[in-house]
């Protein structure tokens, strides 16, 4: 009797996960500092199930994470805030260098090549719903690119 009850906890776990787990991540890194450069960019590839929208994060490593996004505007590269990046159902979305991507500002100490930094992502679904997703983000080399090509990321 025992084992036929955790059993169906196991199975009702497993299953409220799977339902929860709506967005996956993949590719996740941060760009490495350099001695007192307060801040870097974390990049990776968002899919969700389902349209929503990433609207926050946060890590360990800072007290002060933002999403941003870097624009072209009058021949000016130029970054700025944004209050949320949509995330169309069944589509990737690309956070990369020169776009979309998470800020770390007020970094704590240097974030060295090798480091992997702890991150949340919040994200909310079309009925205000909100999920978070914890990822683990590799550390590159400072000029390291994305690695990884992904075809059908979302342009702007």
């Amino acid at each position: 009797m025992k084992f036929s009850i955790r059993m169906t906890v196991l199975t009702a776990s497993l299953l409220a996960a799977s339902v929860q787990a709506q967005v996956t991540v993949k590719d996740a890194w941060v760009r490495a500092t350099v001695p007192q450069q307060k801040a870097t960019g974390a990049f990776m590839q968002l899919q969700a199930a389902k349209d929503s929208k990433l609207v926050a994060a946060a890590s360990p490593v800072t007290p002060v994470v933002e999403v941003h996004e870097m624009v072209m505007q009058d021949n000016v590269m130029k970054m700025r805030q944004v209050s949320g990046i949509d995330l169309p159902a069944g589509k990737a979305v690309e956070l990369k260098p020169g776009g979309y991507h998470v800020m770390l500002m007020d970094l704590k100490q240097p974030i060295k090549e090798g480091d992997v930094v702890p991150m949340t992502l919040v994200i909310e679904s079309k009925d205000g719903k909100r999920e978070s997703v914890e990822l683990k983000a590799s550390v590159r080399a400072l000029g390291t690119g994305q690695q990884s090509t992904s075809a059908g990321g979302h342009k702007h």
